[in-house]
């Protein structure tokens, strides 16, 4: 990879998607206090967004002062290289031990949160931070980054923040908008299976896989395995040999195989046995010395290594397109961590459409699809709320039991049975949707039969003599997640329609606004019994 002083490159367009997210973000700043986190799906350009970001706020406002905090090297690096092809002549600098650079005194600075942790009076006057991995900012007025945050804020009072991640949540906590977390609302500009629609995700296949781990007895510490137990039980002479043996059978000539591992000694153990049967491999841990790293990645990129297997240090700021075999040998409860090893295999290849993922950890079964991770639950305390569960259809809240919603009438489908078999297209969420033509919509208020909230549904219409009326609902008025997800994406419906709801409350007001604006083009939806989701707008 080029330096960042190197890194002149012509200036380069954002994609319709990362300036929506933009335009989303600042519209939130704007309209409400707090601090708001993008949710944008790994590989899809985090960096151009955060460009885009400092480019529009240094050129509109000379005088402000943005701060880009993240905790790797890797990632300090890329934002900064996408900052100069945004803009070549950006007044930006860098603070970081790691890269050997210390510099304050320019409007953007892209900085490593432990260079910069006890440097807040250096640092001075900042008007707005951006955190790259928000969800490792803790959610408790602990950690580097809230120490750093509560300086920066007794200097300037009115200090604004905005968090980019892939995964907005915390082993243990669930959302990062939970309870006292620093984030208020989430952002959801972009969706995986758009990215994969439009062609700039590759989409993830898997196979069945013959060989399972068993992490039966394997005891848990902080809502994780314990590491010494996990690899204890996992790193064994059988579980590896079996494990290899199938991914030599099931890879077949595939290019770049990523492994990854429950620790150093497994990961040096795997690596072994697929030299031993003629595949040539090499291992990185947090212990491989920087320029070993460096060497290793860059003869897996040239082919000379066709696998690599690692500890805990692949996942966040590692990427190279052309990976087209993911190896899970590493049992997780943070689904988190299995959306980064999943992510690696998600960008565009040159020589073929898809990543392989072979999961004989069962994380995929225990997560869910890459397109529908289920959140950590939050560790209870005996006084938090009752658990519950939301209708896919209208996202009513009702109790885990509810068989049919009393909103709108959805059957809940009887629980699967828990298997780690794992079948083609299963870690995408088997979303064999479909498309429909649309020729009009109609809006109107609507009344949750459950809990008496006023919501807005509309009815698309398709072209088609058989085309069905489906029907979505926004549940702007609820609490929590639902009414947050609700009212994002009405805004962004509204948005792309043409029109402005941002200020309006009234419901009446909405739907007839709405109803003047512009419908998609398309949509996707999915069945569900005898009700449909959207999963897919096209203007």
């Amino acid at each position: 990879m080029k330096s960042v002083q190197e890194s002149v490159a012509q200036e380069i367009r954002l994609r319709a998607y990362q300036q929506r997210a933009i335009d989303m973000a600042f519209e939130w700043l704007k309209g409400n206090k707090g601090h708001p986190c993008l949710v944008m799906p790994t590989g899809s350009g985090k960096s151009h967004v955060v460009a885009g970001t400092c480019k529009k706020l240094i050129t509109g406002w000379p005088h402000f002062r943005v701060l880009m905090l993240t905790h790797v090297k890797e990632l300090i690096e890329q934002n900064a290289e996408k900052m100069l092809q945004h803009w070549p002549d950006a007044p930006m600098g860098i603070y970081s031990a790691g890269i050997g650079r210390r510099e304050l005194d320019q409007p953007i600075t892209f900085a490593g949160i432990q260079s910069v942790r006890s440097k807040a009076v250096d640092i001075g006057h900042i008007d707005l931070v951006i955190i790259d991995e928000a969800h490792l900012v803790s959610h408790k007025q602990e950690g580097s980054y809230r120490k750093l945050l509560d300086a920066l804020t007794a200097i300037n009072p009115k200090i604004r923040i905005l968090g980019l991640t892939a995964t907005p949540y915390r082993l243990g906590h669930g959302y990062i908008t939970d309870g006292s977390g620093l984030f208020d609302e989430l952002i959801e500009p972009v969706s995986i299976e758009e990215l994969v629609a439009n062609g700039f995700l590759a989409p993830l296949r898997s196979k069945l896989t013959s060989h399972k781990i068993d992490v039966r007895g394997v005891k848990k510490r902080g809502g994780e395995y314990i590491d010494k137990e996990l690899q204890a039980a996992v790193n064994t002479e059988m579980h590896n040999i079996s494990a290899v043996e199938e991914v030599i059978r099931l890879a077949g000539d595939r290019k770049a195989w990523l492994f990854f591992c429950t620790g150093i000694d497994h990961a040096h153990a795997v690596r072994d046995i697929l030299n031993e049967r003629g595949i040539s491999a090499e291992t990185i841990t947090g212990e491989t010395p920087k320029a070993e790293r460096a060497e290793l990645i860059a003869k897996y990129r040239s082919g000379e290594i066709r696998a690599l297997t690692n500890a805990n240090v692949l996942t966040t700021g590692f990427d190279y397109p052309d990976i087209d075999c993911i190896a899970m040998l590493r049992p997780t409860m943070s689904p988190g961590l299995y959306v980064q090893m999943a992510g690696r295999g998600m960008r565009i290849k040159s020589h073929t459409d898809h990543c392989l993922v072979l999961d004989f950890a069962g994380v995929v079964q225990q997560h869910g699809p890459i397109t529908a991770v289920k959140p950590p639950e939050k560790k209870g305390d005996g006084t938090g709320d009752a658990p519950v569960k939301d209708c896919p259809e209208c996202a009513e809240l009702v109790h885990p039991t509810c068989k049919v919603c009393p909103s709108c009438g959805y059957e809940f489908p009887p629980p699967e049975q828990k298997t780690y078999r794992l079948y083609d297209d299963d870690i995408m969420g088997s979303n064999h949707d479909k498309k429909m033509d649309i020729y009009g919509w109609r809006w109107f208020p609507a009344v949750s039969k459950a809990s008496g909230k006023e919501m807005i549904k509309v009815h698309y219409f398709g072209k088609g003599l058989a085309d069905p009326i489906v029907p979505e609902y926004y549940v702007i008025n609820h609490g929590g997640r639902a009414g947050e997800v609700a009212r994002m994406k009405l805004w962004g419906v509204a948005k792309n329609a043409g029109v402005d709801i941002k200020d309006v409350h009234d419901l009446d007001c909405i739907a007839k606004i709405m109803e003047d604006g512009q419908p998609p083009k398309s949509i996707n939806f999915k069945t569900e019994g005898k009700y449909y989701r959207v999963t897919r707008y096209e203007w």
